[in-house]
């Protein structure tokens, strides 16, 4: 069942600052529930800069609240670097234990502005081809923390009258392996009185974890779910990806469907572009045969360089011609276009310096 935003946004808020939960806090400090609501708008979708610029609040309040370790962020930003081109900037965070993750901001041409943040430090599934992977895992983020990044980003967009538009889990960690804190952020980010972004306005992506796809059908949102399949059958899949021993490839596409027939929404299955393994008119055509016929959307993503990893990215005109075998055969098929690329920002480039890289025979799911 899923919990209240204002409570989840508190419980976390107020255990950074010593208490031991949201009673104790407010009895401390003596705060009656129309407070705690002000203190929660405030930060959620007033975007306040701190409990003291909390002007609804008494001048003494404040002072106390800030005095006692109480704080609206629980990521501060170390970096934050900016695309050539200006539409895409990347955020490296630093967590109270000094654990740190990546967020990216992509401002498209137009009104749409997407953010792609982190659930875990670190990854626990090493897929080859992401920078991310090849780092060890440290922790799962709380739901404070993963909602923070989004709230970061929405403060520098509200300075130029913008607003966050699109939330997408594609950055560091696999989201379904800390599916109860992702849950709860989507709350956070859903809530009419906090960002109020639209359940359809928010994008969960995973490697395929099958009792995860199942629980999250049961969830009955609107929020989009991807999954990162990257190849059209269990050689290759296995070979870069090895959480494919645990979940076969028949096993995630089942899966899949149990979805799609609990929800009937579409599924959206990103494939990576890599130079000789994945990208052959063969591979094409056995992929547009398992995806045809479903309310499936496959995205094509021209491989981005990351250190350590052995591949190299199809050229565009291949990518091209696989994309259209997947048209010809009647499935959607979309080629992402590329940001942050000059900065390490682009899909699979994330990895805070802090990560040390992983041996891949130390890697395990």
């Amino acid at each position: 069942m899923a919990r209240n935003a204002e409570d989840i946004w508190f419980a976390e808020k107020v255990r950074r600052a010593g208490f031991p939960d949201v009673p104790a806090f407010a009895a401390h400090f003596n705060l009656k529930p129309y407070r705690l609501a002000q203190i929660y708008r405030a930060a959620a979708k007033e975007l306040a800069d701190d409990v003291g610029s909390v002007t609804p609040l008494p001048k003494e309040l404040r002072a106390q609240l800030a005095d006692g370790g109480f704080t609206f962020d629980s990521v501060t930003p170390v970096l934050v670097q900016r695309s050539g081109d200006k539409q895409t900037s990347k955020g490296l965070f630093r967590l109270a234990d000094g654990a740190e993750v990546e967020a990216v901001l992509m401002e498209h041409y137009g009104d749409r502005n997407t953010v792609c943040i982190s659930s875990q430090a670190g990854c626990a599934f090493a897929c080859a081809f992401c920078s991310t992977g090849q780092a060890g895992f440290t922790r799962n983020l709380d739901a404070g923390e993963i909602f923070d990044q989004a709230r970061y980003f929405a403060r520098e967009l509200a300075a130029k009258n913008k607003r966050i538009t699109n939330i997408v889990f594609m950055g560091m960690g696999e989201p379904f392996h800390n599916y109860d804190s992702v849950m709860d952020a989507v709350a956070l980010l859903h809530d009419p009185h906090g960002l109020g972004l639209g359940h359809r306005h928010i994008t969960i992506s995973t490697v395929g974890l099958v009792d995860k796809i199942d629980s999250f059908a049961d969830e009955h949102l609107q929020v989009n779910l991807a999954i990162s399949l990257h190849a059209p059958n269990d050689e290759i899949r296995s070979a870069m990806m090895p959480v494919n021993r645990k979940f076969s490839l028949e096993e995630v596409l089942a899966a899949c469907e149990r979805y799609v027939d609990k929800t009937n929404r579409k599924i959206f299955f990103e494939y990576v572009m890599l130079q000789g393994v994945n990208d052959s008119e063969e591979n094409a055509r056995e992929l547009a045969a398992r995806m045809k016929g479903h309310l499936y959307h496959v995205n094509l993503i021209p491989y981005n360089t990351t250190p350590g990893a052995s591949y190299a990215g199809t050229e565009q005109e291949k990518i091209w011609r696989f994309a259209g075998i997947l048209e010809a055969a009647g499935v959607p098929v979309t080629v992402r276009q590329n940001m942050g690329r000059d900065i390490a920002a682009a899909c699979g480039q994330l990895r805070a310096d802090t990560q040390p890289k992983v041996l891949k025979e130390d890697a395990r799911v």
